[in-house]
């Protein structure tokens, strides 16, 4: 895999020259470079289009502790020799219909105790399981659009920022300028191989299908946690061709299909293979909503995508963790190992090893593959019916408030954090079981404000939270 791994110095390089973007003239290296307050955005109206157009121009700094409201129906449009940048402490309240068009440069700079917001206000939240159904809860209804990262968007960061409610139909201005497609209900789209979309401790609440769409882009997607993602399908971070980077530390609760997958599919011409390293993730109750049968529910590598997957938690998901056989996937250049599960039930540790695929258990993961004669047999091969039975309810990952076996609800309506909590107790299963040997792929401009600030490194504890308080902070 060495080949498939950028060494860091190779990226201190690169965030030294990607990326140049003039601001008025006065500097060029963006990601070297604050904007000055002088340009700041006006919260005394609405942001509203005007002259019968439904798209509206967007540019300059959101000032600390300001909320900001735009027009139902008005697509704010950032131009691609511009940017805006939101400083922490920011609400951004999106109008009925609304979007953030991303030709240029979008950077949400939250921060843990002035965190930003993209949503819509005035709605109520019911997490606890058996709240809201899903025909009934705002979450998976789109009331805005999203944001559009169109062909020419560069830079795009999302960091401490709350993105809710949002996956309505594209309309005319994204289709037109993103070049989204007007029928997709993206919440987020990044379209640009060339780019960087960087989202770290950050929220992604409700979707509709595919909440985020990685069409092509370099990509650093760090202690993250989603929730409610995905009405009956879509995958949560759904890569394609010509995506190369790092998905670590998310939290999944909830998603209609996988929570990440990486495909090849759609290369467009010039970008490079699909490669993502994905690692201490975790998964819970995923891929009940999905209607097709067969679909993941944690993780997913199909149609010639290449990378590797490690130290990951999967919580009675629907299917396990997926290598595609046909389309195949890179298996060439695609490892994976001390990965975890658990299932209350028989029907889910009978998919452990998903029947049809080609996921080859390894010796590191979690049930061993050694539990007993009739949990995968000396003479299985991958894709085989087996017996899941034994491993049922085995190695309880001890979370310090969730509980396992689920009872009292279907495990279909987990599907918000609420008031749980997915940290670990010390004598966790999952504590010390981790591979710190492999590395992140992080081909990203490294900044505190342009970049990615922190590329944590493979945990020694399984899963997005580590015993030491290092990984997911939410």
């Amino acid at each position: 895999m060495k080949k498939y791994i950028i060494p860091i110095i190779s990226m201190i390089i690169l965030a030294a020259v990607s990326g140049c973007q003039k601001w008025k003239g006065e500097h060029v290296d963006i990601y070297n470079y604050t904007l000055p307050v002088a340009n700041a955005v006006s919260d005394k109206a609405p942001l509203s289009c005007s002259g019968g157009t439904t798209v509206a121009p967007i540019k300059g700094t959101m000032l600390s502790g300001k909320t900001y409201t735009v027009q139902d129906g008005c697509d704010l449009v950032i131009n691609a020799s511009d940017t805006l940048l939101m400083q922490p402490g920011v609400t951004l309240n999106m109008g009925l219909k609304s979007s953030l068009i991303v030709l240029g440069t979008l950077v949400s700079n939250g921060s843990e105790k002035q965190p930003n917001w993209i949503t819509i206000p005035g709605i109520t939240k019911n997490d606890a399981p058996g709240g809201f159904t899903p025909s009934a809860d705002p979450a998976y209804s789109g009331k805005w659009k999203g944001i559009i990262g169109g062909p020419t968007c560069n830079l795009m960061v999302l960091r401490w920022t709350h993105v809710e409610y949002a996956g309505l139909t594209e309309g005319d201005a994204t289709s037109k300028l993103a070049g989204s497609g007007a029928g997709n209900q993206y919440s987020i789209l990044f379209a640009n191989y060339k780019g960087n979309f960087i989202m770290e401790d950050s929220w992604l609440y409700g979707g509709v299908d595919d909440p985020i769409r990685i069409s092509a882009g370099k990509v650093a997607i760090f202690r993250n946690t989603f929730e409610k993602n995905g009405v009956k399908g879509g995958d949560c971070l759904n890569a394609k061709g010509g995506t190369v980077g790092t998905m670590a530390y998310n939290l999944f609760v909830g998603t209609a299909t996988n929570g990440q997958k990486a495909s090849n599919k759609a290369q467009a011409i010039g970008a490079p293979q699909t490669n993502l390293v994905m690692y201490n993730n975790t998964f819970v109750s995923g891929g009940y909503r999905q209607t097709q049968s067969g679909r993941g529910g944690c993780i997913n590598y199909e149609e010639g995508a290449a990378g590797m997957y490690y130290n990951n938690v999967a919580i009675n998901c629907r299917f396990g963790y997926r290598v595609v056989g046909n389309p195949a996937a890179d298996v060439a250049h695609l490892s994976y190992g001390n990965n975890y599960q658990w299932a209350d039930v028989d029907s889910i540790a009978n998919q452990f090893y998903p029947v049809g695929y080609i996921t080859k258990p390894q010796i590191t993961d979690i049930p061993s593959i050694n539990t007993s004669p009739k949990y995968l047999p000396a003479n299985y091969s991958p894709g085989a019916f087996y017996d899941g039975h034994d491993v049922v309810q085995k190695n309880n990952p001890l979370f310090l408030n969730f509980p396992l076996p689920a009872i009292g609800h279907p495990l279909d309506q987990y599907s918000a954090v609420g008031n749980f909590n997915f940290r670990l107790k010390p004598g966790s299963p999952l504590v010390g079981k981790g591979n710190t040997d492999i590395k992140p792929l992080i081909v990203v401009p490294l900044d505190k404000i342009y970049g990615l600030s922190d590329a944590t490194p493979p945990g020694t504890d399984l899963g997005c939270y580590q015993l030491n308080g290092a990984g997911n902070q939410h």
